[in-house]
């Protein structure tokens, strides 16, 4: 049993079958990458695993738990936390800011906009928002405006915000998506580090197979909502479905 366990999964929009029973086991404390064409259903299934889509039929479960129907909060309550494509920051604060928020968010168990004034009274907060955007080698920018950001920096700034809630699972949907490659292979390199410093699972749905090959251990290939292969980054290599997925023809 995996700490995420996605069993028999439908989901339909209309006439459209957007997933297909759908199985997925994922170890805990691994990099689980899942990959396919435009249009194979990946965004739909993370949707699925953060409870924002309820499947027609089927189940998710995360260590032990169902996700589905529960708010957002809760999700993140469950210890699950999730990267979007776009970085979800508040551009009008400073880096600090941001990061203080979900510091305060953590230790009341709710998410909540307070005062600058009064998080800056908080010893163990400052503290916490510090060592996190020093873990994600941000601290020298503390004082810039988040929306001043380049997208590389952008990235570590969700970053540190999403692990200072001690995520068990984190969900990265396209983490690299509009980065230059030098920001690709930095956030590769944050990626790596998370990995090997936290007890922590990630999936990651990603099409620059360059990331999925440097930090998966398993992939899942997904082609019009149903699950074609799942094997190692090496097996998936050269996999003639895999190709018939992305080239279509046979290899």
């Amino acid at each position: 049993m995996g700490i995420l366990e996605v069993k028999d999964v439908n989901k339909n929009f209309g006439g459209l079958k957007a997933l297909s029973d759908v199985n997925l086991s994922v170890r805990e404390n691994s990099v689980h990458a899942i990959i396919g064409p435009n249009g194979a259903g990946k965004s739909t299934l993370l949707n699925c695993l953060v409870g924002k889509l309820i499947p027609d039929t089927g189940s998710v479960m995360f260590d032990g738990q169902s996700v589905l129907g529960r708010k957002p909060h809760e999700i993140n309550q469950m210890g699950i936390s999730r990267v979007f494509q776009t970085p979800e920051i508040f551009g009008d604060l400073t880096v600090f800011e941001n990061v203080m928020i979900p510091c305060f968010a953590s230790r009341d168990g709710a998410f909540r906009m307070h005062a600058y004034e009064h998080m800056m009274q908080e010893d163990d907060i400052v503290e916490t928002a510090e060592r996190m955007l020093a873990d994600v080698k941000m601290l020298d920018k503390r004082h810039m405006h988040a929306a001043s950001l380049s997208r590389g920096d952008k990235r570590r700034l969700e970053m540190a915000m999403c692990l200072v809630q001690r995520p068990q699972l984190l969900l990265l949907d396209e983490p690299t998506a509009g980065m230059s490659r030098a920001d690709t292979n930095n956030t590769i390199d944050l990626l790596k580090e998370i990995r090997d410093k936290r007890d922590i699972t990630m999936v990651i749905i990603e099409h620059d197979m360059h990331v999925v090959f440097s930090l998966a251990e398993r992939i899942t290939v997904l082609a019009q909502g149903t699950p074609l292969v799942e094997d190692t980054p090496e097996n998936i290599k050269g996999h003639p479905k895999v190709r018939e997925a992305y080239l279509g023809e046979a290899a």
